[in-house]
């Protein structure tokens, strides 16, 4: 399962708490974790500072308190906890997993399901919102998919086609044919 993930785990970064103007950024992968930061002063002494990075294996980020406390203070305590999650081996598969797998996945669920997949993430509620699950969706659902039907869907959308009766489709493709035609004979 671990070879389904992408190399980079997490990624944060951002300004550190007032007073503080310097920024921080940290990055998991799935051999080392990465500490950067950028001291922003404007004082002569630290004009010439340059970026610094820190790069080291998870197990040394595990015992190393101080890198820690600084993860804490900059990113606050729900970060480390999900770094130091990261770093134990303690990885969210479901959301890792590539967008057409989890698109296979979501056609074996029920819509009601789907809907509370959902509100789980944005990148689930992209996935269900998505023109491709909901062309999946028609396909799986529907006994044929007419060539005409998914014109009218990349025109409309599926979603909208999926949640169209029967008879009120047929009248949307009747009246998209009279405007090729129209259209056509002009």
């Amino acid at each position: 399962m671990a070879s389904l993930l992408e190399d980079k785990l997490f990624e944060v970064s951002g300004q550190g708490a007032a007073p503080n103007k310097d920024f921080y950024q940290l990055v998991i992968t799935r051999k080392e974790v990465i500490w950067r930061f950028w001291k922003i002063s404007l004082r002569s002494e630290f004009r010439t500072a340059r970026p610094g990075e820190l790069k080291i294996p998870h197990d040394y980020f595990l015992h190393d308190t101080q890198l820690q406390h600084q993860v804490k203070v900059v990113f606050g305590p729900n970060t480390l906890l999900y770094s130091q999650g990261l770093c134990s081996g303690d990885f969210d598969y479901l959301p890792r997993l590539p967008d057409r797998l989890l698109l296979r996945i979501l056609a074996c669920l029920e819509l009601e399901e789907v809907q509370q997949l959902r509100c789980a993430s944005r990148k689930f509620q992209k996935l269900c919102d998505s023109e491709e699950f909901w062309e999946q969706a028609v396909r799986a659902r529907c006994d044929t998919v007419t060539i005409e039907m998914g014109y009218l869907a990349r025109e409309v959308g599926w979603k909208k086609v999926f949640f169209t009766n029967k008879l009120q489709l047929q009248k949307q493709m009747s009246r998209r044919r009279q405007k090729q035609d129209s259209a056509d004979f002009v």
